[in-house]
């Protein structure tokens, strides 16, 4: 039956992998294959104890949707915070008529808003705010290519800028201190050396770029600083309340937005007219949401607990470690190369599942192993444009290829990725 859940995982895999090529969203194979995992387990481990086995499922739905739960909060607060006009000046922040310094302004500005935000809402709003300053399609690829390295690298720093990062912190693998001031410098310098790589490909000037605001974002920009005060605020005021109560994060961010929600209904009642007449309404901002990803999530991470019910992940484990001579530079280095092939929210899942939480060393809280794993599978994903959720929504905004960012950015990514591999490890090393 192992064989079985195995083999079934596996093609799972391959069609989440194949969804440009197959034209079906990657929920619909994750959702597939966590059902019938699930199936299968039940059916060829304990049928005669099938309440025993409902236990240890709703025992993993429920670390599960700690997760989602935390997701679904956040893309609603940044769907607020973006429908009040509150990034707009992200786009005046960035206005030049220089394509190497609109560069190196885009890559710093994605780079620090996924620390905050996440890396598939700051894709979003990058090249949403991109296609206001650049014209060229040729330059735009190029600049988006940049925003999906920096976006990915500006989330492995922040335990609320990846679903990775929020998943090991969730589990207390990492911590908001440890994280930020062990991995915030590898993360800088694989941005910059990418960045250096990616300027060659830019010459010359754009012409100047067109300032004017949509029309009907918001009554006035008093009312646009405060959404996005509150916002960012409250995205940002998470690690700190779990730290001061103790309790999972997700009800931090259920905080946040209760009272962005408060704050929203308080001036829509203010301005009846106005709200009726536009999406402001957070009811109507609520359909937004990407759920097809959040189902994703929910089929991917129950799919794995099959894997770790039937010990399939402590064995790989356990081989992988030894295979490596117990090298964790190179264990965590080949997970961020494979995270670039498949999605890596499975590859963390089964890691956390593979290895358990030491007293100390490279396997207790903020230890080199846990760390690198953040790193490598958030950086790693931006060695092809379909490694990381912010790679999938750049490509499918601006239609890059698949070749054509192999080519042009596959080369570009990697060594960013070695170069802040590298840096970690004289840090560690000038720390120990």
């Amino acid at each position: 039956m192992v064989t079985a859940i195995v083999t079934c995982f596996i093609l799972g895999y391959l069609c989440i992998a194949l969804e440009s090529v197959l034209k079906i969203n990657k929920a619909v194979p994750a959702l597939l294959m966590c059902v019938v995992c699930w199936t299968l387990y039940a059916c060829g481990y304990a049928p005669e104890v099938g309440a025993d086995t409902s236990a240890k499922l709703l025992h993993h739905l429920g670390d599960t949707c700690e997760i989602l739960f935390f997701l679904m909060g956040a893309m609603t607060i940044v769907e607020i915070v973006d429908a009040n006009g509150g990034f707009f000046f992200v786009k005046d922040a960035l206005a030049t008529t220089s394509k190497r310094k609109l560069l190196w302004r885009i890559t710093f500005m994605a780079f620090i808003l996924s620390a905050i935000l996440d890396n598939l809402t700051t894709s979003i709003v990058m090249i949403m705010v991109l296609r206001k300053l650049v014209d060229d399609h040729d330059d735009r690829m190029i600049y988006g290519g940049m925003i999906v390295i920096a976006a990915n690298a500006g989330g492995a720093f922040s335990p609320i800028g990846d679903v990775t990062t929020i998943m090991l912190w969730i589990r207390g693998m990492i911590t908001t201190g440890g994280v930020i001031t062990e991995l915030f410098l590898p993360s800088i310098i694989a941005v910059i050396v990418s960045g250096l790589c990616t300027q060659l490909y830019l010459k010359g000037s754009l012409p100047t770029p067109n300032r004017t605001e949509d029309s009907g974002s918001v009554q006035n920009s008093g009312d646009r600083t405060l959404i996005l005060c509150l916002g960012v605020g409250g995205l940002i005021f998470v690690p700190i309340f779990r730290m001061l109560t103790g309790l999972a994060p997700f009800m931090g961010i259920l905080l946040a937005l209760g009272i962005l929600w408060l704050v929203s209904e308080y001036r829509c009642n203010r301005n009846a007219l106005f709200c009726k007449d536009s999406n402001l309404k957070v009811t109507a901002l609520l359909a937004r949401i990407d759920m097809a990803t959040i189902l994703f999530f929910l089929g991917i991470l129950m799919a794995v607990a099959t894997l770790q019910e039937t010990g399939v992940l402590n064995s790989f484990g356990i081989w992988l470690n030894d295979v490596s001579n117990g090298n964790h530079y190179l264990v965590t280095g080949v997970i961020g190369v494979v995270s670039s092939i498949v999605d890596n929210v499975p590859l963390v899942a089964g890691c956390m599942d593979m290895y358990a939480i030491a007293p100390s060393g490279d396997f207790g809280v903020d230890g080199l192993f846990w760390q690198l794993l953040a790193y490598c599978a958030g950086v790693g994903g931006s060695m092809l444009i379909i490694g990381s959720a912010a790679g999938v929504v750049v490509m499918g905004l601006e239609k890059i290829s698949f070749g054509w960012y192999l080519r042009r950015f596959t080369w570009i990514a990697f060594i960013g990725y070695i170069a802040g591999i590298a840096t970690y490890a004289l840090e560690t090393l000038f720390m120990a």
